[in-house]
């Protein structure tokens, strides 16, 4: 199987940062709450039916998060949104993530995670290494991120300057509740950061040095979502020469196909489980 002969390179790769771990939504598929075993939101769907109190919102909402997000922006104004996502990310607590402890062991370098927890964080919470999370529509600054430097204990706010660029680095585009609160959500927020991102200013200058040449191994995302492609796309810039990675997907639809085609990623038909051993997930 196609899967078992690329296993060892992976991981190799994984361990030396050859190979960056881009972590989506199914990642999470295994999640749960500790207090009432409901399953974590991190699909775009599972978000906007936790935002909207279970209950399902208009069809042209439904069709993603950011939208979604939009909409209660504008009617309940930012803080909400803010305030939800604490709340789901940073409040209430939850189960491991098998993919999570399967790349604890690992220690990757480097890692990209678009989902907003704080698991990787959280697997690298003993060791020295810099956080990046995406924020947008900020004034004061021209960069779209924050960054923060951890020694083992607390995170304290850095300029990119101040960084320590040998320490593993976790990048946090959509952000997440911890150290302090910053989310990548609505459309509003995914245009300024698509935006900036696309001009330079949402990727610390030494991150820009060290993804040069790397692959990607894609875990639990999947690429229909024209929002997701954007930011993957320009992530990924300067990546190396096909194959650029790799995307596990167990069911491809004929655009994801035809996308990692584009990207020079290899697709591998499938499931994240089949790799780590964790509980199959659906959303891979």
């Amino acid at each position: 199987m196609i899967l078992n002969d690329l296993r060892q390179q992976w991981h190799a790769g994984l361990a030396d940062g050859s190979i960056v771990p881009y972590l989506g939504p199914g990642v999470l598929a295994d999640v749960t709450s500790i207090a009432d075993g409901r399953a974590m939101p991190a699909t775009s769907e599972q978000l906007i039916l936790a935002m909207n109190n279970g209950q399902p919102m208009a069809p042209k909402l439904m069709y993603e998060f950011p939208r979604a997000a939009m909409n209660i922006e504008l009617k309940r104004g930012r803080s909400a949104v803010t305030r939800f996502l604490d709340a789901t990310y940073g409040t209430t607590k939850w189960t491991r993530a098998g993919v999570h402890d399967w790349l604890a062991a690992i220690a990757p370098p480097y890692v990209i995670d678009i989902n907003r927890d704080t698991q990787l964080q959280d697997s690298y919470a003993a060791t020295p290494h810099l956080l990046v999370l995406g924020c947008a529509r900020i004034g004061g600054t021209d960069y779209r991120f924050k960054l923060f430097a951890a020694d083992g204990g607390a995170y304290r706010e850095i300029s990119p300057e101040q960084a320590d660029a040998s320490l593993p680095v976790l990048f946090k585009p959509m952000g997440a509740p911890l150290p302090r609160s910053s989310y990548i959500a609505s459309d509003a927020d995914y245009v300024d950061y698509i935006t900036e991102l696309m001009g330079g200013f949402a990727v610390p200058g030494f991150v820009k040095t060290r993804r040069k040449g790397k692959r990607y191994l894609l875990l639990g995302m999947r690429l229909n979502r024209d929002s997701e492609r954007m930011v993957f796309s320009d992530l990924i810039y300067d990546a190396a020469k096909e194959p650029a990675g790799w995307a596990l997907i167990a069911d491809p639809t004929d655009k994801e196909r035809r996308f990692c085609k584009r990207q020079g990623i290899e697709l591998v038909e499938a499931d994240v489980a089949e790799l780590t051993g964790a509980t199959e997930c659906a959303a891979c």
